[in-house]
């Protein structure tokens, strides 16, 4: 579907560090789990957005950090700004609500007064944020304090005080509740509002999602002290609120299933194959297959011999793979090699997997799908675009033959190690 142009069934609304992200842990497998279940079951007819405190410079060095997928819509430093697409257009409209009562520079001329506030980078200043380092236990006091002063300028504003250390001034309108009902009603207005919302959270910034009616919602077990707090005096007993028992990406997942949203059985959380289950869509296959990619090469498949014919099965006899180094080869010459380096990453931290899997069925029982292909091997990390036509088998049309396979290097993720890059 054309992104926004279709009512989606789920749209997951979540904010990154410590509830999509997990920094503890460093082979980001929650993440990886979560990638394979949106990209297998949701992309082509849900909503992903994420919601963030960041600004968009460190949302970007998080994005070359960690294997992210790429969002329909990124509401950032903490909620004053609103993208869309993989290019991040602005909405413009959402900047006009935000300016009634508001002036920076009042702002930055109050805050002086306050030898207990301490700026944070340059990056995180914003048009509509400006945020600054408290300690915890002069909280209270200055927020008040502080408060009071902007009110007597003219001032509409939201304080929000998150992860005992930070300290965002917004103009009232703002925060990731708000933007999040913005972008629901301009959804609705334009017929495109979803079927169900689910909304991710572990701080205090995250409280106001929580707060937007009609929602579902999930702090994730490893949520902080404020929003805990905020759980227990607002939200316990609303069935439409849970405490996750799981942590990160591993609760959104866990959530998905307790308000019986969709699929919520990651790909990597089994061991089936491709080649053993019944395969559901085309992006479905395209996931299953990288998996399986994944596994072979970090030697975590039995019996070798059979996954090579079935391989083979996969491909048609004729198809062939254009490589993005510009060479094109019969798909089971790339076969053949493909045997020879089963268990070559093994022990290694080798990670394979997809992002923004579209299909549209171009003929009748001929799918084109495309997508990108990443692959990370210890710290580097390298993309292809990828194209692949594929049918639907005659005899059996849950199950697809890839015709024809095309890459492209992502610019600057380019490279010469024909090994590294088979398919």
């Amino acid at each position: 579907m054309d992104r926004l142009d279709v009512s989606a069934n789920l749209m997951i609304v979540s904010d990154l560090d410590l509830t999509m992200v997990d920094h503890a842990d460093p082979e980001n497998l929650a993440l990886l789990r979560f990638n394979t279940l949106w990209e297998a079951y949701y992309r082509h007819n849900s909503l992903l957005v994420f919601s963030t405190g960041r600004s968009p410079t460190i949302y970007g060095e998080l994005r070359k950090q960690k294997p992210l997928l790429t969002p329909d819509i990124t509401i950032m430093s903490v909620g004053t700004e609103i993208t869309y697409g993989e290019s991040m257009v602005p909405d413009d409209g959402w900047k006009q609500c935000l300016d009634h009562k508001w002036n920076r520079d009042i702002v930055m001329e109050e805050t002086a007064k306050f030898p207990e506030l301490t700026f944070q980078s340059e990056t995180e200043q914003r048009p509509h944020k400006v945020s600054f380092y408290l300690e915890k236990g002069k909280a209270p006091n200055v927020m008040q304090a502080l408060s009071k002063c902007l009110e007597k300028r003219g001032l509409d504003v939201k304080i929000i005080y998150s992860n005992g250390i930070a300290l965002d001034i917004l103009p009232q309108a703002a925060g990731k509740g708000q933007a999040l009902v913005f972008l629901l009603e301009k959804l609705k207005a334009g017929g495109q509002g979803p079927f169900n919302t689910l909304v991710c959270g572990d701080s205090g910034n995250d409280a106001e999602l929580f707060s937007v009616p009609g929602v579902y919602g999930v702090l994730v077990s490893n949520a902080q002290e404020e929003l805990l707090r905020w759980y227990a005096e607002n939200a316990k007993g609303n069935r439409q609120i849970i405490h996750a028992t799981e942590r990160c990406a591993a609760g959104i997942m866990q959530a998905i299933g307790n308000f019986s949203l969709g699929p919520n059985v990651s790909p990597r959380d089994t061991r089936d194959s491709m080649f053993s289950r019944k395969v559901l869509s085309p992006s479905h296959e395209v996931v299953m297959f990288y998996l399986l990619y994944e596994r072979w090469r970090r030697g975590e498949v039995e019996n070798p011999e059979l996954y090579i014919q079935n391989f083979k099965s996969v491909f048609h006899p004729t198809g062939n793979v254009a490589h993005p180094s510009g060479v094109d080869q019969p798909m089971h010459q790339i076969i053949d090699s493909l045997a020879k380096v089963f268990g070559d990453k093994q022990g290694q931290d080798f990670r394979v997997w997809v992002d923004r899997v579209s299909f549209a069925e171009v003929s009748l029982g001929s799918w084109q799908v495309k997508f990108d292909k990443w692959e990370l091997c210890g710290k580097e990390s390298r993309c292809c675009l990828t194209k692949v036509l594929m049918n639907s088998k005659v005899d059996a049309p849950d199950e697809y033959t890839w015709m024809y396979l095309h890459q492209t290097w992502l610019e600057g993720s380019g490279g010469q190690d024909e090994m590294y890059w088979l398919l």
